[in-house]
């Protein structure tokens, strides 16, 4: 089984919130492949179908963001997912707006849904994929990621979610390596990206 989950606060206070473009990657993906995330199990919204012949769950927590993995562990251990099979889709203050990133593996960069989800499976060996959405230059980071997106920024947003849900599919299709190969070398944009430390925070 293939396991996609896409981090995000719930609720409709954080919908169209810089933190919530896992769970917009993942509602691209349902609506794909008509698969319909509306069951509540795992302290999460998930829904099953099968993708590229393979059996694929698709979840989106319904903990805050800082209590993701108590979400991605239950989901985990009860279908014997291999960590291989996991992909988690995330936010990333440390990228420019609209910049993909894929990894196989790796720390959390201080992302605090990531942090979550190592800390609880111990481990961080499952795929990943970091949507870039720039450093704020006037305000505290917490701020910054529970804000939204001017309408310029949400076009370049939203080509990015698009993209983001195509490298989903590669990794299911072909694997991680595949996924990196293509979408790590696709030319970023420039802007949005600055120096420090990710947000810290109980939604974010």
């Amino acid at each position: 089984m293939k396991l996609v989950v896409g981090l995000g606060n719930p609720g409709s206070r954080y919908e169209k919130t810089r933190h919530n473009l896992g769970f917009r990657v993942v509602d691209v993906l349902a609506g794909r492949w008509r698969i319909e995330v509306n069951r509540q199990k795992f302290n999460a919204w998930v829904g099953e179908g099968l993708v590229a012949g393979q059996r694929t769950l698709l979840l989106k927590p319904t903990t805050f963001m800082n209590l993701s993995g108590q979400a991605v562990q239950p989901a985990v251990a009860f279908y014997k997912v291999p960590l291989e099979e996991l992909l988690v889709i995330s936010d990333d203050l440390d990228l420019p707006i609209g910049a993909l990133r894929i990894r196989a593996s790796g720390s959390s960069g201080g992302h605090r849904g990531l942090e979550s989800v190592i800390g609880l499976l111990g481990s961080d060996g499952f795929a990943r994929v970091r949507i870039g959405i720039g450093r704020a230059e006037r305000t505290d980071a917490v701020s910054h990621v529970l804000g939204g997106f001017s309408p310029e920024e949400e076009a370049e947003v939203d080509t990015a979610v698009q993209r983001a849900a195509d490298a989903v599919e590669c990794w299911i299709a072909d694997g991680v390596t595949a996924a990196m190969n293509r979408f790590n070398r696709t030319e970023r944009p420039n802007h949005g990206a600055g120096p420090g430390k990710s947000d810290k925070g109980v939604a974010s």
